[in-house]
């Protein structure tokens, strides 16, 4: 995402009426995607913990909006500190800021690219939510966000997007949230994974999606809203380049969908739909850092690859024994680090910039930046996640009870249930017969 340098604009940037608006429909569509989120997730888990699920994800609309107005923003694009971190006294609480104040040599306002920014900040620590279904507490969830977004996602996001970061620096390209967001959320997720441990049953009690329609509606939310993800971090329209993001986003989730469900064929025998919305989600994730820097084709190869490679890691929680109850390890770990790396193989050096990959004669170079950025970045936030998992586990405990994860988290923390029964197939009257005991009758008509 260019935040300033790398957006092609007038010598006397003015503002421009198109490009604000632009940019405004694009942060709504960003924001569409964590309830997308939220409906992708909640249809993946069992009845007793659905609204739990939608309140992981919702709570950090709440959340990081507030942190983002307070420092957050500050943090993560104000003025280089030795490429580290960020701050500026006039992002704090966001008053002084001129309505008409051009964001660096943009033609948007400053307040346009902090919304537009605010709701990658919201959907980042949302995204870790789903390794950890059924089985945390509601509060430490949200102490984690607050403690999270401030020591991880916030400095990640200057490294890669700020003017001064040090990836950003290095040559480490980033289009729209590969590291970031997904590599960043991805390690989170493993090590707070680590942390809380595996839910009651994993591996013995079956765990299948009590929703598979609200997981595809979740998914079509997702892939609706990533076009303003990806199309609109370039921050204009002017140039073209946002179009063909658009198109390689659009070309890479097909691709990978139909690449996880080849394999979904092949290995189980079926084509499921649950593999159609995670191949889909897969190749989202894959082409957001690269859907600036490759063309058509180039997207059908990261997608391809991403869907295959995305299915088989889902399996590998089995086998290495950790419990990443919806696959966010699988999916947006391993397929943030196909699409980072994959742009030192298929960029083409004619779209966001002049970097070449492998294959367009640019040898290791940029290969060489993109495994820095994503190492880097990988090892970070699974250390320093794992940490402040720790100190809340420490502190208050992270996890429910084992009664409370047997009965439902839904109830222990929310006091509601998703699905109401008690009416289903008869009235009041029946109802009230029903509960003294008494078998209702059958009203036949003449």
């Amino acid at each position: 995402m260019p935040p300033g340098i790398l957006t092609i604009a007038a010598d006397k940037a003015t503002l421009s009426p198109a490009n604000t608006g632009f940019m405004l429909i694009c942060s709504a569509l960003v924001m569409i995607m964590t309830p997308g989120l939220a409906f992708f997730y909640g249809g993946m888990v069992r009845v007793k913990s659905v609204l739990n699920m939608l309140m992981m994800s919702f709570i950090s609309l709440g959340i990081v909006t507030i942190l983002w107005v307070l420092y957050g923003f500050g943090l993560a694009f104000g003025k280089d500190n030795g490429g580290v971190i960020g701050w500026d006294s006039t992002f704090a609480g966001m008053g002084h800021i001129g309505l008409t104040q051009l964001w660096g040599t943009t033609t948007i306002p400053v307040y346009v690219f902090a919304v537009f920014q605010l709701m990658f900040a919201v959907i980042t620590p949302a995204l870790i939510s789903g390794a950890l279904a059924d089985r945390v507490k509601f509060t430490a969830w949200a102490l984690f966000i607050a403690l999270w977004v401030t020591v991880v996602y916030f400095p990640v996001a200057h490294w890669v997007w700020a003017d001064g970061g040090w990836l950003f620096k290095l040559g480490v390209i980033d289009f729209a949230g590969g590291t970031a967001v997904h590599i960043n959320a991805g390690a989170a997720a493993l090590g707070v994974i680590l942390v809380v441990g595996k839910r009651i049953g994993f591996k013995k009690d079956p765990m299948r999606p009590h929703s598979l329609p609200l997981v595809m509606l979740g998914a079509g939310l997702l892939w609706f809203g990533w076009f303003g993800f990806n199309a609109g971090s370039w921050l204009n329209n002017d140039d073209g380049v946002a179009a063909v993001a658009f198109v390689n986003t659009q070309v890479a989730t097909a691709a990978a969908m139909l690449g996880w469900l080849a394999y979904e064929k092949l290995r189980h025998g079926s084509f499921t739909t649950l593999g159609a919305a995670s191949g889909a989600v897969a190749g989202l994730v894959a082409i957001t850092p690269a859907c600036g820097a490759v063309s058509p084709l180039g997207a059908i190869a990261i997608g391809v690859i991403a869907g295959v490679v995305c299915a088989m890691a889902v399996g590998l929680k089995y086998k290495f024994g950790y419990d990443d109850s919806l696959d966010v390890v699988g999916v947006h770990l391993v397929g943030g680090v196909i699409g980072s790396l994959l742009i030192g193989v298929f960029a083409t050096g004619g779209v966001q910039s002049d970097a070449k990959g492998l294959l367009y004669g640019g040898g290791f170079a940029q290969l060489g930046k993109q495994s820095v950025g994503v190492v880097c970045v990988l090892l970070y936030s699974l250390v320093v996640s794992y940490v402040l998992a720790k100190a809340i586990d420490l502190v208050m405990g992270f996890r429910v009870g084992e009664d409370e994860e047997i009965a439902g988290v839904d109830q222990a923390a929310h006091a509601e249930t998703a699905y109401d029964f008690a009416g289903a197939g008869g009235g009041t009257a029946a109802r009230k017969t029903t509960a003294l005991g008494e078998t209702p009758t059958k009203k036949v008509d003449a």
